[in-house]
C-alpha cells in the first residue's frame, strides 16, 4: 500500500471510532448501558477493533 492508501484507512477508521465513542456517550446518557449491557459490549468491542487496526495502519505506514 503506498501512504495515501494507508492515510486513507487510517482517516476513515477515525471516522468510525469517532462515529461509535458518539454513539457510546449517547448510550451512557440514556442509561442503555446498563439496560443492554451486551450492546454496550458490542460497542467496546467495536472501538477497540477499530483502534487496534488503525494502530497497524500506523505501523505498516510507518514501517
Amino acid at each position: 500500500m503506498t501512504v495515501d492508501e494507508h492515510q486513507q484507512v487510517i482517516d476513515e477508521l477515525q471516522a468510525v471510532i469517532d462515529d461509535t465513542r458518539a454513539t457510546m456517550e449517547r448510550f451512557e446518557a440514556a442509561g442503555m448501558d446498563e439496560q443492554m449491557p451486551e450492546d454496550y459490549d458490542k460497542l467496546m468491542e467495536l472501538l477497540d477493533d477499530a483502534v487496534t487496526q488503525q494502530r497497524e495502519q500506523v505501523m505498516a505506514m510507518l514501517g
